[in-house]
């Protein structure tokens, strides 16, 4: 059997190009369930945190650490602390958890 690059990458091509126009094409009107709208809503955060969480853990060198960061950063961002000191404290608890733990 023969791989041609090149049919993998018209395959990828329209199923890419598939996704971002059949939404335009299909719905011209506003949408207006209310379910579909809170849906819609929560979905770049649900893509971004299903990519983000796991790297969080595995991008240090012990799982541990990264754990921990991530707790601090939901607790201090629970309590409103603003995007620079929820990471700055995040690698604050990296380094102290590596440094004690590795």
């Amino acid at each position: 059997m023969t791989h041609n690059i090149y049919i993998y990458l018209i395959v990828m091509s329209a199923v890419t190009l598939a996704i971002r126009i059949l939404p335009i094409t299909l719905l011209r009107r506003q949408i207006e369930n209310r379910f579909l709208k809170s849906f819609l809503y929560y979905v770049p955060y649900v893509t971004l945190a299903v990519m983000t969480f796991p790297s969080i853990v595995d991008a240090t060198q012990i799982p541990q650490a990264g754990t921990a960061a991530l707790l601090i950063g939901i607790a201090l961002a629970w309590f409103e602390a603003s995007l620079f000191q929820v990471s700055a404290c995040c690698c604050i608890v990296v380094f102290a958890v590596e440094f004690f733990l590795a």
